[in-house]
């Protein structure tokens, strides 16, 4: 709430204030474990593979919202609207005629030697040329203006479904902070998400017909799957509920098949199709990628659009917002080095011990090292690895980075916390859900927000106007804000058909 290293609140979160002053402690635990009950009730969980003492958990949830103001909140979506944009262009063009990197743009072999490239889908354009229909851009912020993007995630970005349970939970159980802050509503996701999948549907579908591809219950994000199928009211199906024939994708049911025109597919490019990709996928449909060149079907996210999230990608973003939409990022990255490069890996070799150094496909604070907290051995273990394939490696400054009042165990205290906000883009347009996943490292000292590593989440409040237009409160206490200077990890996507590394959600 407050700036780095203040203890008082913005005098337009006086309300915010005075609730958590107000409030006794037993009775904000009584709320938060309310909550918790009724998430576990529910079944919203998520496994933990390799995990001999709980296959499922809660993601623990903390009581005190996290607060956008009306002004921020504009400028952070004008900046993730252009990002968006900016990343579709992307995809149309390295998977069609490919002008950024005839301009010199970006190094070709950062493309065609990219695992994440699908040559196998080069030259299919899916519906409405849009291959980013749902974006996960996770931020993290350092100041009162200064929102940077931590990473891009575009294929399958999952959290959602913690969004909307998050506020519902809030709104049972603290109604009173909607009658002192007027704020913007995210139940409306569901309908978005479905408004978006019809919107790209194959030409000359009047009515078009869309499911959700899990790969099954053992899935990590198998709640958000089944949630979101049944908020949109469409069906969840697994592969062995699709079959394509004549390249045309049908669903069996007990009425007989039905034709399958939009699939919100929640498995990796790896295991979509057996005929194109792994030849061993026992979760994806033989014949989707066929049905989906001839246009036949959309596939949500497209195929190949993996390669937007890689790190070292990222690290080119401020340069593919400016070719692709001619004006400078709204929204800055984290300075990075591309250890690729001979300069770039001679400067982390030499400040090993105050950078954090990340795989340009990793996730989930996994093949990662964090400088400040790393031993003297984990880091000649990095030193060695950046010197035999540096191409696999960036590398980040730390940063102080924003906390928020959270409700630990001694009471309310400063922790870390990054954000994800959800962008939807269809033919009609991008739209930005009005909130989005406040992640948050509920331990003291910890950096990682990751859920299976004691990462938790909140309600993350975006505000109509710039302050409490509805209550009078006066805050009579300060409130607990602080921005330690350290870097703050992030949970990974789920790592779809497949077991992720151990403590990945």
């Amino acid at each position: 709430m407050g700036q780095a290293g203040s203890t008082v609140a913005r005098p337009e979160l006086a309300a915010l204030g005075a609730w958590i002053d107000e409030t006794p402690d037993a009775e904000l635990r009584r709320r938060q474990q309310s909550a918790e009950a009724t998430f576990r009730q529910l079944g919203i969980t998520f496994a933990v593979y390799g995990d001999s003492d709980a296959s499922e958990r809660i993601i623990p949830f903390d009581i005190v919202p996290r607060v956008f103001l009306a002004d921020e909140w504009a400028r952070l979506s004008a900046g993730l609207v252009q990002r968006v944009e900016a990343i579709n262009a992307f995809l149309v063009d390295i998977y069609g005629e490919r002008k950024i990197l005839d301009a010199g743009v970006l190094p070709p072999d950062l493309i065609f030697g990219n695992a994440q490239f699908r040559p196998e889908i080069a030259g299919i354009r899916p519906p409405h040329d849009i291959w980013a229909h749902i974006c996960g851009i996770d931020l993290v912020r350092t100041g009162p203006d200064d929102f940077f993007v931590l990473e891009d995630n575009a294929r399958t970005p999952s959290g959602v479904s913690y969004m909307l349970e998050n506020r519902e939970a809030m709104l049972r159980l603290c109604p009173e902070l909607f009658r002192d802050f007027r704020v913007a509503a995210v139940d409306s996701y569901p309908d978005r998400l479905l408004e978006t999948m019809k919107s790209v549907a194959p030409e000359g579908v009047a009515a078009p017909v869309c499911v959700v591809l899990t790969p099954g219950h053992y899935n990590s994000a198998y709640y958000e799957h089944s949630f979101l199928a049944d908020s949109m009211g469409v069906e969840l199906v697994e592969a062995a509920d699709l079959v394509v024939d004549d390249d045309v994708v049908w669903m069996r049911t007990i009425a007989g098949r039905v034709k399958v025109d939009v699939i919100y597919r929640r498995i990796d490019d790896d295991y979509l199709d057996p005929l194109v990709f792994r030849p061993d996928s026992m979760l994806g449909v033989p014949g989707l990628i066929a049905a989906y060149a001839a246009g036949n079907v959309a596939l949500i996210n497209a195929p190949g659009n993996g390669i937007a999230d890689d790190k070292a990608i990222y690290s080119y973003m401020p340069e593919i917002v400016r070719f692709y939409s001619g004006g400078e990022a709204k929204l800055p990255n984290v300075e990075t080095w591309r250890c690729r490069e001979p300069q770039a890996l001679k400067y982390v070799l030499d400040n090993l011990k105050d950078v954090v150094v990340k795989l340009v496909d990793g996730s989930g604070g996994y093949g990662m090292l964090v400088g400040p907290t790393a031993t003297k051995a984990e880091i000649e273990t990095f030193r060695a690895a950046l010197i035999a394939k540096p191409h696999r490696y960036i590398a980040q400054p730390t940063l102080a980075l924003s906390t928020v009042p959270t409700l630990a165990d001694a009471g309310l205290a400063p922790r870390h916390v990054d954000f994800r906000p959800f962008v939807l883009t269809g033919s009609k347009g991008v739209q930005v859900v009005p909130g989005g996943l406040t992640r948050v490292a509920l331990k003291e000292g910890s950096l990682v927000v990751n859920s299976s590593q004691g990462g938790g989440t909140k309600d993350s409040f975006v505000l109509m106007d710039n302050g409490a237009a509805r209550g009078q409160r006066q805050s009579q206490g300060q409130s607990q804000a602080l921005r330690p200077e350290l870097p703050l990890h992030h949970l990974p996507e789920e790592a779809n058909g497949r077991p992720p590394p151990a403590g990945a959600e």
